[in-house]
């Protein structure tokens, strides 16, 4: 069998999304005719039924459901190329560094300081994501590096270099009782019933089960936390974003956190290697 196009991913990848051959063709600006053509074709190149047909709509099939994440990822592959290739063609190549906003605020600083002090720095963008975005802003190529912290990140397919590890703490209301406490266990904040622990959502966008809120940006937790709401268990220097209306309390037995540079595996272009090599310095 001949390779896949990436047209074909494309196309296929649009209607697996959006379960519709009409709203598919709208979303690729193409008619629906040959997209429905297309499709055809590739089960047929394939071998195999990537989709179900009937009135009620379109389904994907189990082969489908494996070939829309295969296809996730080689189109991310082929953006990722073009990306990288055209920041190395660049006048004056740079590097793109993306982390969670609020994470590990001055431990990222120290790490620019000291490596714009060598000669052989190149400007480095931030590029701030929501938690969790990293792995995928590493993967579609819109950064080369990223800030990661273990055991919470995936570090699959990553190479890293080790920053910091560190304790944590928990970040509570001001006026509520666990404020005046010197120290805590991960059993004390998991069960306070005025003051559940916020969720975060986990890698594949779900929010795991309990009476916390749901959070997704640290602007969200930080009002949430001033207002009684919720408490949250981070790294010791990710507290540098908190409010006056919070407090930090050490929580004795959480697992330590250990924060890294991290970037894809087999590619680590030649302006990277002195930022790996001033986080070593650091570490």
């Amino acid at each position: 069998m001949d390779g896949l196009e990436t047209r074909e991913l494309r196309y296929f990848v649009a209607v697996a999304e959006e379960l519709h051959f009409g709203r598919a063709a709208e979303r690729l600006a193409i008619a629906q005719p040959p997209l429905s053509r297309a499709i055809q074709q590739l089960e047929r190149r394939l071998g195999v039924t990537l989709l179900e047909r009937d009135r009620r709509g379109v389904a994907l099939t189990p082969a489908g459901a494996t070939m829309l994440a295969e296809a996730r990822l080689a189109l991310d592959a082929v953006d990722a190329v073009v990306r990288r290739t055209r920041r190395a063609a660049a006048p004056t190549p740079g590097l793109v560094l993306t982390t969670k906003a609020g994470a590990s605020h001055e431990l990222l600083k120290r790490l620019l300081d000291a490596y714009a002090q060598r000669p052989d720095a190149v400007d480095v963008d931030v590029l701030l994501c929501e938690v969790g975005g990293q792995r995928g802003l590493l993967r579609d190529g819109s950064a080369d590096v990223a800030l990661v912290h273990s055991p919470y990140d995936v570090l699959t397919g990553l190479e890293t270099a080790t920053l910091q590890t560190e304790g944590q703490v928990a970040i509570v209301p001001g006026a509520h009782p666990l404020a005046r406490r010197t120290r805590l266990t991960l059993a004390e904040v998991s069960d306070v019933p005025d003051l559940p622990i916020a969720r975060w959502p986990r890698h594949d966008g779900t929010y795991p089960p309990g009476p916390g809120p749901e959070v997704r940006t640290q602007s969200q937790l930080a009002q949430l936390v001033a207002l009684g709401r919720t408490l949250l268990v981070i790294p010791g220097s990710s507290r540098a974003w908190q409010w006056p209306e919070h407090v930090a309390v050490p929580v004795v037995d959480a697992p330590e956190v250990t924060t890294l540079l991290a970037w894809p595996a087999g590619v680590r272009p030649a302006a990277l290697e002195g930022l790996v090599d001033t986080a070593t310095h650091l570490a």
